[in-house]
């Protein structure tokens, strides 16, 4: 018996060699893992300290005002900076996208994993995911020169001319480049994204639960509002999340067609700004205390974005869905 059982232990490290090697891996994975933190906290720490003079000398009401009028000392902070309205145009663009990003993605999703055939399918999901690859740029002057003009602005104007007096915020005047092109373009920019993952959780639906709603006679739609749907909605909550991170971040293709006015937001139909494209059209002319104004800004767009994947975990976690790393706790 003692045989037996003697054959079935681990095989005791002769040198301590591997124990050793294996402990130093083992720091090694823990170091990796911790530099992500230490990175993320040591630019959020230096960006805070850098714009603190301004957050001391603005207090609230540099997240509550739009009074933004820079000054341009070097040694004192003399000018005024509330960063609401770029705070404001940054979510309006960011919701508009998802409103129209999300249930494009979920359709587009269910077509490719559930209705369309593989060699039709496959060849769609790769064009999917070369859309995500296409620089952000190219999106903007894309829109800037043909999407905007002929296919956005005729849309709105009619929208506005319509049901513009009856809906707030859909009024009249139109400018050319407002938070609504910006928000539609940076929708077609979010959306392959969501897509890709969206489309990845459903193929993982288990088969046997498919095959059992079919055999229970469901139809086709039935299996994917009983199965497919609940089983895929914490990977779309996280993917909806991961695009509207890509959403608020977003740099090029908003400053390029939102408009750059600073004004607080009426109608979507009128010019504005996000965070950071005033971070990106500003910075390079800035003067030094309005450099500090802009890392301000910097901290409070990465403060929301912190604040937005906190609350896609916890309500992924109220749903009883399990994201990605939990499954290590």
């Amino acid at each position: 018996m003692s045989s037996d059982t003697n054959a079935f232990q681990r095989p005791a490290m002769g040198s301590g060699g591997k124990s050793t090697q294996d402990a130093w891996f083992q720091r090694a994975l823990a170091l990796a893992g911790a530099s992500v933190l230490i990175i993320l906290a040591a630019m959020l720490i230096s960006t805070a300290m850098n714009a603190w003079p301004v957050f001391t000398h603005s207090g609230w009401s540099f997240i509550t005002s739009s009074d933004w009028d820079p000054g341009i000392s070097r040694t004192e902070i003399t000018g005024s900076y509330g960063a609401l309205s770029f705070i404001l145009g940054t979510l309006i663009t960011s919701t508009i996208a998802l409103l129209i990003a999300v249930p494009l993605a979920i359709g587009c999703s269910l077509y490719l994993t559930q209705i369309a055939r593989p060699s039709i399918g496959r060849p769609l999901a790769y064009a999917v995911d070369l859309l995500a690859a296409v620089p952000s740029v190219v999106y903007g002057l894309w829109g800037l020169l043909f999407f905007v003009p002929i296919f956005v602005r005729p849309m709105i104007k009619v929208i506005a001319d319509t049901v513009g007096e009856a809906v707030p915020f859909l009024g009249s005047p139109v400018v050319t480049y407002n938070y609504a092109t910006a928000g539609i373009v940076l929708a077609i920019m979010v959306l392959p994204i969501i897509t890709a993952v969206t489309r990845e959780v459903m193929l993982n639906t288990p088969i046997a639960e498919i095959q059992g709603a079919y055999a229970l006679g469901s139809t086709r739609w039935e299996m994917i509002r009983a199965i497919v749907l609940p089983r895929a909605r914490p990977g779309i909550i996280g993917a909806t999340m991961l695009g509207l991170g890509r959403a608020l971040g977003e740099t090029v293709a908003v400053a390029m067609l939102i408009g750059g006015s600073q004004r607080m937001p009426t109608s979507l139909f009128q010019g504005g700004q996000s965070m950071a494209g005033v971070i990106a059209i500003t910075f390079q002319e800035a003067s030094p205390e309005n450099v500090k104004a802009l890392l301000g800004v910097g901290v409070v767009l990465f403060v929301i974005t912190v604040l937005v994947n906190m609350a896609a975990r916890l309500v992924i976690w109220a749903t009883g869905g399990r994201v990605a790393g939990d499954a290590a706790v």
